[in-house]
């Protein structure tokens, strides 16, 4: 790991963020769109679909709309959330390092939540088909708040139902919206990147950088020893 600053001080609650942070669907998710784009011939570069990371349903659409057309959006994304539900509900792998990271936050007895833009319905039967919701002590959707990342809403909500201070939670996220939701909700975010390499931009927000769940929990370790 290269040099990242320590954590400012112990952190209450960890809070996850779940796709492309805790399971490795963000490709999944890709691999779906481009192949429903393939069957109705729609000619999108491959990387084009990189902007979709971190955004709900309805950003994605308003996306894609701009792009192709509102109904050809509207016809693909149907498509590809059938493929991807098929996919999700079979398991998706998990994401290096999350098991063993959550296994010594349980060991500490240092509460869990999960932080997503999925929606509930979707959200719950990933992380059981992938054997994770048992894990955690709540679980916070894109279905449980009026505004969606890189608002803060869902973070916030995960910090109330944890009983934790929103200043002593820890955030892990991969997306850049991801961070900007939790800097937004007070929170220490500490990024994890999968498909997108943060860029100058989101460097310039001053968040921690690690490459690996394995680094983020070697951050955690020297307060969960203090515990």
């Amino acid at each position: 790991m290269s040099a990242v600053a320590p954590l400012p001080h112990a952190p209450e609650a960890v809070i996850f963020d779940m796709d492309g942070l805790m399971l490795d669907s963000e490709r999944a998710i890709l691999d779906c769109l481009r192949r429903a784009a393939a069957e109705q011939g729609v000619d999108i570069e491959p990387d084009w679909w990189l902007r979709t990371i971190g955004h709900t349903d309805d950003v994605c659409r308003e996306l894609l709309g701009a792009r192709i057309g509102a109904e050809a959006a509207a016809a693909l994304l149907e498509r590809g959330h059938a493929l991807y539900v098929a996919v999700a509900e079979a398991g998706v792998p998990h994401r290096p390092g999350i098991v063993e990271l959550l296994e010594l936050l349980a060991a500490h007895e240092v509460p869990r939540a999960v932080a997503t833009s999925t929606r509930r319905p979707l959200a719950l039967r990933k992380l059981a088909a992938a054997d994770l919701l048992w894990r955690f002590d709540a679980v916070c959707t894109s279905s449980d708040v009026a505004r969606p990342k890189p608002a803060p809403d869902v973070y916030l909500l995960a910090a109330q139902r944890l009983g934790v201070a929103p200043s002593c939670c820890l955030v892990l996220e991969d997306s850049p919206t991801g961070v900007r939701a939790a800097l937004a909700a007070g929170m220490t975010p500490v990024q994890v990147p999968d498909l997108l390499a943060p860029d100058d931009t989101v460097r310039a927000l001053g968040h921690r950088i690690v490459d690996s769940l394995a680094d983020a929990q070697a951050l955690l370790a020297p307060w969960l020893r203090a515990r």
